[in-house]
Formats: structure tokens, C-alpha cells, sequence
């Protein structure tokens, strides 16, 4: 392992997950999720439910998955209402409240870059640009995976690799020098079904043997656990 990173010693790029990872927006996903299906009269847990259902997925194969969970038809239309609406609600509360970031995260981020290892941002949402830009983080990364870019080339979403290997090739590396940083279980599934070289779970939500039985090598509290020396 380079002592200054947790990494093994083939690793040249690091793949990160945006929200929960880099930056808080993981806890206003989770609040606009509440909101929409509240106002659907559906219930959401926002903590239980948005790990288990929506996190790391796109915003309608999050739809469907708790419609599915709570044995509730899902046609096409109502699927698209209710994403749309979250995707509104979502905007309305990081433009009043701004996008905080993990602190630890960012110095590892600095750190991956100090030691001139590639760096990818993989996300599904469709306003990562927009996300970045609000926690001037938009500076740090050789190439980006997000939302858009998905459904522009049909990538399929997490738990599916194809986003991570998608910025893999962007990077031109292979999966197996890449590393992944996720705390969604669906991502680390993808990293795990990718192939790539080290899955690194993050545990914002007290799950760290779920994080591990979905497919992390290494699981943390925070990224800057990684930093310190053996």
C-alpha cells in the first residue's frame, strides 16, 4: 500500500462517487426524496429507504424502486412526475443553501492530485457540473461521468459498472489500476462487478458490513482516514 494514500501499488486513477463522497448533497438528495414522496402520499424513510432504494441510482430507476418496494404500479408518466419533481425540489435547496463538502475528502482529493494520480468524478446526477461549481471543486478533475453523459451514450446506472469504466477509458486506464470511492451500496457494487482494482466504501450511514458484503475492499468513517501513516 503508498502509505500516503491507502492505495496498492498499481493504482494510477481514482474514480470518485460526487454526493456522500465529496460533498454533502447526499443529505439534501435524501430531503428532497422525503419531500416528493410525502407529497405523493408515498412513504420514504429518508435515512432507511434512501440508502436502501435511491442512493447512487438514477433519479427514475430510484422511482421505481420504491414504488416497487411498496407494491405500487409504476407507469412511465408517473415515474417522470415524480423524478422531475424531486429533480425541482433538489435545485430549490442547494440554490438556498449552498453545497458543503467533506473536509477530510477534499484533502484527500489533494492529495490523490499532489501525488499525480488521474481523477474522475462518476455521479448520475445531471447537475454534478452545476454541484462542483457551487463547491469550486470543478478544478480538480481530469474527467467526469455524470447524469447526462449517461443517458446521452446509454450507460446503464449503478449497480452496473459501465459509468466507472466509462471514466476508466476517459482516463486511459484499466479498471483494474483504477480505485472507486462510493458510499452508495449500488456503487460499490459497481465497483466490485467493474473489476476495478480497489473499492473503497465510505460509511456515512452507520453501514459499514453492508458496504462490505455489496462489494467494498476497504470501508472508512471518512476519506482522510486513508491519509494517515501506518
Amino acid at each position: 500500500m503508498a502509505p500516503a494514500l491507502g492505495l496498492p501499488p498499481q493504482i494510477t486513477a481514482c474514480l470518485f462517487d460526487l454526493d456522500g463522497v465529496i460533498t454533502q448533497t447526499a443529505k439534501v438528495h435524501a430531503q428532497a426524496w422525503k419531500r416528493v414522496f410525502d407529497e405523493f402520499h408515498i412513504p420514504f424513510d429518508e435515512v432507511e429507504d434512501y440508502d436502501t432504494y435511491v442512493d447512487g441510482k438514477p433519479r427514475a430507476d430510484g422511482v421505481r424502486s420504491v414504488l416497487a418496494a411498496r407494491h405500487i404500479p409504476a407507469p412511465d408518466d408517473l415515474v417522470q412526475e415524480i423524478a422531475t419533481r424531486k429533480d425541482h425540489l433538489f435545485l430549490d435547496l442547494i440554490h438556498k443553501h449552498g453545497v458543503q463538502t467533506y473536509p477530510g475528502s477534499i484533502r484527500y482529493l489533494e492529495a490523490v492530485r499532489n501525488a499525480a494520480k488521474k481523477i474522475a468524478v462518476v455521479s448520475s446526477s445531471k447537475h454534478t457540473s452545476e454541484v462542483l461549481r457551487a463547491a469550486k471543486l470543478d478544478h480538480l478533475f481530469d474527467a467526469q461521468v455524470d447524469g447526462n453523459l449517461a443517458e446521452d451514450e446509454h450507460l446503464h446506472g449503478k449497480p452496473a459498472p459501465d459509468t466507472y469504466l466509462r471514466a476508466a477509458r476517459m482516463l486511459e486506464t484499466s479498471a483494474h489500476e483504477a480505485a472507486v470511492y462510493e458510499d452508495a451500496l449500488a456503487g460499490v457494487e459497481a465497483g466490485r462487478a467493474g473489476g476495478f482494482g480497489l473499492v473503497v466504501g465510505v460509511d456515512r450511514a452507520g453501514q459499514a458490513d453492508e458496504l462490505r458484503r455489496h462489494g467494498a475492499d476497504v470501508v472508512v468513517h471518512d476519506l482522510s482516514e486513508l491519509l494517515q501513516q501506518p
